[in-house]
């Protein structure tokens, strides 16, 4: 057996312990080097060396003191907030939201700018990035990536738009011409994906490695969550799930023509106002799922039309991935609530040989822009906090 020495090994074992550091610091708030050393198994010689080397490199800073018994209090250390930012935007058809995070999460800044006005969208965007950089007073240089959330579909292969749905001025090239305009690495998710990126990061979905989240508002939409990655597809088209051919509405055979495809004539927001005023509510897909469930008994036929409605997408999915977990996200089932969900569930181990669980969302502010944020930061700490040891 060769008694030769993997090149790289220990400068590869600082790397990972500098990591571990580095995400307890995060989880954990301030440490002393003493605790660090405890929590990561490490010696206090190879501790304080570990944490001399990230405060060198500018990654972690002397926050305090912890008042200990004999002998100097012990220096508490944080992750530096400042040592990278990143930017996250939600672009939706009458308005974007770009909200800057430094490294540790904390959202900083954030403007909101109506894009109704407007013929050029790398202006809006840049606009909103460099005000929301601005508002956190972080430099630009320091934004180490953008994260865009839109509707329709992005190219695994290029990471380009290829077709925004109620975004007729968002074009194929338009990821190269961002990415020249602001000089910083600039990235294409869509909307739904981000916000089950949310949904696992903090919300029902917390925990659990395979679900699928179908969002239900003006569009209609599927993210798909497998072993704790998103599932894009060949062509970025995983989860365009109002496309489904599905009974109840007719299916148009030329989807180039922006006609409403099947799935989405059923329970898109226009559906469900459709529903709202035949049973005597409110003309606002969430207001009446609201009002409906607030009537209790007598909102029941409503609620139960829109949950056998539902179910025809949640069933077709669910018997070809079979996940353990459904989310109903979106206006329409965010407003749904526990008495939608159950419904839906109930509709679907009816009518299929699969019980998913069904619950609503978690999360009732920005789910897209907090995934936005949350793509940006898994990618920039791992850059940043990869490369510590030189």
């Amino acid at each position: 057996m060769s008694s030769t020495r993997l090149p790289g090994t220990p400068r590869l074992l600082r790397a990972l312990n500098d990591r571990a550091a580095l995400e307890l610091l995060l989880e954990q708030g301030p440490l002393t080097r003493a605790r660090l050393g405890e929590l990561t198994g490490l010696s206090k010689v190879t501790a304080s060396q570990l944490v001399e080397r990230l405060e060198e490199r500018g990654l972690v800073t002397r926050v305090g003191e912890q008042a200990g018994g004999r002998g100097p209090n012990a220096q508490l250390y944080a992750v530096r907030p400042g040592s990278a930012h990143v930017v996250g935007v939600d672009v939706g058809p009458d308005r974007v939201v770009a909200a800057c995070a430094d490294i540790t999460g904390a959202v900083i800044g954030r403007v909101e700018q109506s894009t109704r006005d407007t013929d050029d969208p790398v202006g809006v965007v840049h606009n909103a990035v460099v005000q929301a950089a601005s508002s956190a007073q972080a430099q630009l240089s320091s934004v180490r990536r953008i994260v865009l959330g839109t509707p329709g579909l992005v190219d695994p292969a290029s990471g380009d738009i290829t077709f925004a749905f109620n975004l007729p001025r968002w074009h194929s090239g338009l990821l190269a011409a961002l990415r020249e305009d602001l000089h910083t690495p600039v990235v294409f998710e869509n909307d739904v994906n981000l916000a089950a990126v949310a949904e696992a990061q903090s919300g029902a979905a917390r925990g659990v490695t395979d679900f699928v989240l179908v969002w239900v508002g003006a569009g209609v939409g599927l993210a798909i969550m497998l072993g704790g990655r998103l599932h894009h597809g060949s062509s970025g088209a995983a989860g365009e799930i109002g496309y489904l051919p599905v009974p109840g509405a007719p299916i148009p055979r030329d989807v180039s023509r922006r006609a409403k495809p099947a799935f989405q004539q059923l329970v898109g927001a226009d559906a469900i106002r459709t529903l709202a005023r035949e049973h005597g509510y409110p003309d606002d897909a969430a207001g009446a799922v609201r009002a409906a469930i607030a009537d209790g008994t007598a909102g029941g036929p409503m609620l139960d039309e829109v949950a056998r409605r539902l179910a025809l997408g949640v069933a077709s999915t669910c018997v070809v991935l079979d996940p353990p977990l459904v989310v109903l996200a979106g206006e329409v089932g965010q407003a749904g609530g526990a008495a939608l969900a159950e419904r839906v569930q109930h509709e679907v181990a009816a009518i299929t040989l699969v019980r998913p669980q069904v619950v609503s969302t978690g999360l009732t502010e920005e789910p897209i822009l907090r995934g936005a944020l949350r793509t940006a930061l898994d990618a920039v700490r791992d850059e940043v906090f990869g490369s510590t040891v030189g």
